[in-house]
Formats: structure tokens, C-alpha cells, sequence
């Protein structure tokens, strides 16, 4: 099976800084890092006070940016999601696995960790990204 992707060099370099500007952003007003699964952990107790009240807005700004897109271009959000619910769940098991024992996400070691210069983020970064090169060959190539 061969899947086709499209070279978007303008968007994606939009997109980056876009990401790159919400990170510095909330780190500036916040003092914190953009890394989603700290956010989102922050939803749950321990959690209590103005933490809750930040990461429920970051969470709602996550879930209307591709509302908004939809709104703004006139269709959907581009995307290619398995039809495959074992396989979805087990995927997304991994990712919660990975992320609890790598101490973060993509966007806290990738996005945040990088520009900090963080060992752990790049030993965690190069990890992370060799998984999904490895998975992307394996699933158009070999699957």
C-alpha cells in the first residue's frame, strides 16, 4: 500500500511558528511548558485552583482550532485516522505508555525541551522520532 502526502513547505513553516509562538506564550504568561500531557494532567486531581482553570482553556483551544479551520476553508481537516479500532487503541496505549515513561510528550521534549537544550528532551526526542520513522516504513511499506 503506497499513501501519497503532499509537500507543504508554507504551511507547515505557518504551522511551526504558530506552535513555536503559543509555546513561548505560555511560557512567558504561564510559566509554563507547552507539553500537552502535562496540560492535560493538570485537568485531573491532584490539580486544583487557577491549574485547572489554565490547562481546561489550552485543552477547549485545542479542541476549536480545527473547528475554526473548518469554519475559515469552507471543509473539513485533511486527515487519515485507521479505521482499525484494535489497532487504534492499541496505539494509543503505546503513546500513553511512552509518554508517562518518557516524562512528557512531543510538544513538552520536541517543541520546549529542544529550545531549552535538554538532554532528556533530545535522547527522548531521538526516540521518539526513530519509533515513527520505523512505524511510517512498516506501515507503507512493508504492511
Amino acid at each position: 500500500m503506497t499513501v501519497i502526502t503532499s509537500f507543504t513547505p508554507v504551511a507547515s513553516a505557518i504551522g511551526g511558528a504558530l506552535i513555536g509562538l503559543s509555546a513561548v506564550l505560555l511560557m512567558l504568561f504561564n510559566g509554563r511548558i507547552a507539553g500537552i500531557s502535562g496540560v492535560l494532567a493538570r485537568l485531573f486531581p491532584p490539580y486544583a485552583g487557577s491549574e485547572v482553570g489554565s490547562a481546561l482553556a489550552f485543552t477547549i483551544g485545542l479542541i476549536l482550532a480545527p473547528l475554526c479551520y473548518s469554519a475559515v476553508s469552507g471543509g473539513p481537516v485533511p486527515q487519515m485516522v485507521s479505521s482499525n479500532v484494535a489497532l487504534m487503541a492499541a496505539a494509543g496505549l503505546l503513546v500513553g505508555f511512552g509518554t508517562v515513561y518518557g516524562s512528557g510528550c512531543t510538544s513538552g521534549h520536541g517543541v520546549c525541551g529542544l529550545a531549552r537544550l535538554s538532554r532528556r528532551s533530545v535522547v527522548a526526542t531521538a526516540v521518539f522520532m526513530t519509533v515513527a520513522f520505523v512505524t511510517v516504513f512498516i506501515v507503507r511499506h512493508v504492511l
